[in-house]
């Protein structure tokens, strides 16, 4: 469920440095070429350290149609956050997760000491990515990786992931057989990218071995790590159900945007259990279904180490809610009214719209990305609509959708 990036100008100097940026050997729409690919692949690949060992781990290798089926499939982060989160927030999983942090408090309180992140913040997220472990992928890492590294679509994606994985078998992390996971190449409980497999990930059960597939003490730790990286404060919150009211100024209501809590207090926003504290502690207001659906106050760990972990914020929020579920809070309000809610197809019909009046919505992917987000709220102020960035259908069929 990761999603990842890197510049497109530091590929074209890596292929260009490592020869593969002529004679159309690039990238590939089918098994025609892959073999040559390869070929060159192992050359850069040496030339970034990898030795025989690790080399030796694309001998074989086939291109896998069906891995390029699954790239090419609907996302499921085009589902509303309402039914995303009946999706993923099920009762059994605030059970079992509040469970195991009982049963492991040993562990996790000796996490929390070293790096700060709260137990049930790391079972939210093991539940979204594997559920506990159970399903962690069978997919062939190196063939997927490889296979995604040829594609035309996103091989800037890949191909330093695929180095990544072919460093961890050099190195003795896994072995070939434990080389496996998930179609796009995550690997492990919590399902960690190659690369920051590599750069992150931590021996904690001690045995000299960083394993995410058969540690579970690794993969915690190393969730805690990654999340550390990506900007996490130890003791401070991730996100807060709060109750608004009918008059705010929803332009306002931005992840990219922070008030002291004191500021949201005066515009009339109150706490689910007692007053919120009106003190400077900076939060931005977020607003998953819009002005009519629950709302929640997001901290830094939120807006930082939540959204670099996945930026879908769909994906995001559900895995924050899940956490505060798991720690003992209640469901959440669904808000005032209902919320109709884009289609997969009608959010890209949207962005179709939002391009020709002149936005950058990114790419017109059906996903409601920060892009999308903000050119939604642009033509709400343009229009006189409440701005609170999220495109409902009535929104739409105003624009002419």
């Amino acid at each position: 469920m990761r999603n990842f990036k890197l510049a497109a100008a530091a590929l074209a100097a890596l292929l260009a440095a490592s020869g593969m940026a002529h004679a159309g050997a690039a990238c590939g729409d089918s098994a025609k070429g892959f073999d040559g690919f390869i070929k060159q692949f192992k050359k850069e690949a040496a030339a970034a350290g990898v030795g025989a060992k690790g080399l030796s781990a694309l001998d074989g290798v086939q291109y896998q149609p069906g891995i390029i089926k699954k790239d090419r499939a609907q996302s499921v982060f085009s589902l509303s956050f309402m039914d995303f989160q009946k999706r993923m927030v099920s009762a059994y999983r605030i059970k079992e997760g509040a469970n195991i942090l009982r049963q492991n408090k040993q562990m996790f309180d000796a996490i929390q000491r070293q790096y700060g992140v709260p137990g049930e913040v790391l079972i939210a997220f093991w539940a979204f990515e594997t559920d506990f472990g159970k399903n962690m992928g069978d997919f062939d890492t190196i063939s997927s990786l490889a296979t995604l590294s040829w594609d035309c679509r996103r091989p800037d994606k890949f191909r330093e992931q695929l180095i990544g994985a072919l460093k961890l078998y050099e190195n003795g992390d896994l072995e070939r057989e434990d080389m496996r996971g998930a179609w796009a190449g995550e690997i492990g409980h919590t399902q960690f990218l190659p690369k920051e497999y590599l750069e992150t990930a931590v021996d904690f059960d001690g045995d000299g071995h960083r394993n995410l597939r058969r540690s579970v003490p690794d993969a915690m730790a190393s969730g805690a790590a990654l999340l550390v990286k990506h900007g996490w404060q130890a003791n401070q919150p991730w996100i807060e159900e709060v109750k608004i009211t009918k008059d705010l100024p929803w332009d306002q209501a931005d992840i990219a945007i922070q008030h002291p809590r004191s500021q949201w207090v005066k515009w009339g926003v109150k706490g689910v259990e007692g007053k919120l504290k009106a003190d400077n502690f900076p939060a931005s207001l977020l607003l998953p279904m819009g002005k009519d659906g629950p709302a929640f106050l997001a901290y830094d760990n939120f807006t930082t180490a939540y959204l670099k972990w996945n930026e879908s914020l769909v994906y995001s929020t559900t895995a924050a809610y899940l956490a505060t579920r798991i720690a003992g809070a209640g469901p959440f309000d669904p808000g005032r009214g209902t919320v109709n809610a884009l289609s997969y197809q009608q959010i890209i019909e949207l962005q179709k719209i939002l391009v020709s009046k002149g936005y950058d919505v990114g790419d017109v992917d059906g996903k409601l990305g920060k892009a999308t987000r903000e050119a939604v709220k642009q033509e709400q102020l343009k229009i006189g609509w409440p701005a609170d960035s999220y495109p409902t259908v009535e929104f739409l069929q105003k624009l002419g959708g």
